[in-house]
């Protein structure tokens, strides 16, 4: 009884339209929410033999189920649940979890998950020491799929590279450029992050710092000079590299030069196994 003395009526209970039957016979492939950003807690490689870090970051979150074609909809609302539930510390761990709790919440038989955010690491210059934060970009994409679950990791670094043609034919200088370098790789054991974002570094012309002193800057520019890569070159290194790693399984490689004598890009891709999903 409300304060007029009505006497309220008991909640009618809510038709579930998602839940309802579909005539279509149409099954959709991937179905959830894009984009949604939310606070998640990295693990950061130990320094000096200490404990694991803990990065606070926020990510951008892709959630995606495989609907049966005799469904009309999906709860879009358990996507942000599972989320929410899982936000005080991402590791591939949580998020195999995470990911497995989505397909059965949702009763799929598919699902997808890609979570992208900023990773920082703390980079001492070459020659002076000075330290400085350069951000890289990273991906989590776990997958499960006929039963079999996947996980990616994919990192973009930003190298430079140095043309060796141009470096051959000028009389004095060459050009250079910044780079990315993306990996996308699926292993069979835990790798770091920084691990990831090294093996791509090492790989270039020079890898690049958030803060440098002259005698700095005439170490990373006589550094690519001496190390010149086509973009070729890059792609091949890097694939080298994860190759003589026993914990890669399956890898894409991308190479993008942002050219600085040409309006457009030059690219390379090496793939190996079944990285691509």
């Amino acid at each position: 009884m409300n304060t007029s003395g009505a006497v309220l009526s008991a909640p009618t209970t809510m038709v579930d339209v998602q839940g309802s039957a579909d005539t279509r016979r149409i099954a959709i492939n991937k179905v959830g929410i894009k984009s949604i950003r939310h606070p998640v807690k990295v693990a950061e490689r130990p320094s000096g033999g200490g404990a694991p870090g803990v990065q606070h970051t926020v990510a951008t979150f892709n959630m995606t189920v495989g609907l049966p074609q005799e469904f009309k909809g999906t709860h879009m609302s358990r996507f942000v649940e599972i989320l929410n539930a899982h936000e005080k510390e991402i590791s591939v761990e949580s998020f195999h979890v995470m990911l497995r709790e989505m397909v059965e919440r949702l009763g799929a038989r598919e699902g997808h998950i890609e979570m992208k955010f900023p990773y920082f690491i703390n980079k001492a210059a070459p020659v002076s020491g000075v330290k400085s934060l350069m951000d890289y970009e990273v991906t989590f994409i776990g997958e499960i799929s006929e039963g079999k679950t996947c996980f990616r990791m994919q990192v973009l670094v930003p190298v430079t590279s140095l043309c060796p043609c141009s470096k051959q034919i000028s009389e004095y200088g060459a050009h250079n450029q910044r780079s990315h370098v993306i990996i996308t790789a699926q292993t069979a054991a835990f790798v770091w992050i920084e691990e990831m974002v090294e093996l791509a570094e090492r790989q270039a012309s020079c890898e690049l710092y958030g803060l440098l002193k002259r005698p700095d800057e005439k170490f990373v520019t006589e550094r690519a000079y001496d190390n010149p890569k086509f973009v070729e070159d890059l792609v091949r290194d890097v694939a080298a590299a994860l190759n003589s790693d026993p914990r890669v399984l399956s890898y894409v490689v991308e190479a993008e030069n942002f050219e600085s004598i040409h309006n457009h890009s030059a690219y390379a891709l090496i793939e190996r196994g079944a990285a691509t999903g």
